[in-house]
């Protein structure tokens, strides 16, 4: 009898452990991260010099990827973000280079492009009824095709007014112009999300989209607006980085599509339990960030970054499989 009571306790610290490993790992990881780069170099990783670093060079990448959450939050996945952001840093630079538009007009029409593709994104699978991997993937190759039709495969780079470049590359209190934009979206992002009545929608339709429908929910509507938030931000990425540049490069963004996934994948695995948020793709974002950059100070060689970041892809998405299984029992 003792063993038996004894027993069941134990069973349950067992069971416990993938769900704690599930919620916290990531959190876990990238301390552990943090504290074994700065052992290893005292001198160059945790410095405040280097601490900002960090955070430009993770900014782009987590503006895409807020984007891409608010997507995913609401059941859907869009694989053109990369490919649209790419394209639209191009348009930006070629409106203000081949067409004489001030940044203030360009960067407007630019966002207004990005809402669009997101757009055509939901009313394709809302109301055509295509899966949302196979819309945003064809959307996305249609987008290249655009790209390289607008620019002939060649950069815009001669004549690209230095107000456009000074958005990226310029420091306000000492901090990138990258980092508080990044700050600003994000955080209207987060209220979107958790603190309106949108946000509530957003969520009842990603958690249950029948039962969000009968409860008179516009379904169709709030997952367009979905790939309509993906869409402008990666207009946003795409922007920032042809002012970082200073150049439109046709493949410039296209990366930033892996990189985006793995930070949502990962914030999934933190703090919920495999439940998709802005704060938990701010973290995923920076994990990805700070290892990218503990790679370049230790002088690893480029394609260590590939493996480290699909390798990270792999464990955030494991880990938010986990984070749901345990949180379903």
């Amino acid at each position: 009898m003792t063993t038996a009571s004894g027993a069941a306790p134990e069973q349950e610290k067992t069971s416990a452990l993938p769900s704690l490993l599930a919620k916290y790992g990531t959190i876990v990881g990238l301390v552990i991260m943090i504290g074994a780069f700065s052992a290893m170099a005292p001198a160059a990783f945790p410095t405040l010099s280097n601490g900002i670093n960090v955070l430009n060079q993770a900014a782009l990448a987590l503006i895409i990827a807020g984007g891409l959450t608010v997507a995913v939050i609401v059941g859907e996945l869009d694989l053109s973000i990369g490919f649209a952001a790419s394209f639209e840093g191009v348009l930006v630079t070629g409106l203000m280079v081949n067409d004489g538009l001030p940044p203030a007009v360009a960067i407007p029409i630019v966002l207004l492009v990005g809402a669009l593709i997101g757009l055509i994104n939901g009313l394709i699978v809302t109301k055509v009824g295509v899966n949302s991997v196979i819309a945003t993937l064809g959307t996305g190759t249609i987008v290249v095709g655009l790209n390289f039709a607008y620019s002939s495969g060649a950069p815009i780079a001669a004549g690209v007014p230095d107000s456009f470049v000074n958005i990226a590359l310029g420091r306000l209190w000492g901090i990138p112009h990258n980092v508080l934009i990044m700050i600003v979206v994000t955080a209207l992002l987060w209220v979107l999300v958790e603190r309106t009545s949108i946000g509530q929608s957003i969520q009842a339709v990603g958690g249950n989209p029948l039962a969000a429908r009968f409860s008179g929910i516009r379904v169709d509507r709030i997952k367009i607006m979905g790939f309509m938030v993906a869409g402008v931000c990666a207009a946003i990425t795409g922007i920032l980085l042809a002012s970082a540049l200073g150049s439109g490069t046709t493949s410039a963004a296209d990366s930033y599509l892996l990189t985006a996934f793995a930070a949502v994948f990962l914030g999934s695995a933190t703090l919920r339990d495999g439940e998709f948020h802005i704060i938990g793709t701010l973290f995923g974002g920076l994990i990805i960030a700070i290892g990218f950059n503990g790679l370049a100070i230790f002088g690893a060689p480029t394609f260590y970054q590939y493996v480290f970041q699909g390798a990270i892809l792999i464990l955030a998405v494991g880990l938010s499989s986990l984070g749901r299984r345990y949180a379903n029992r």
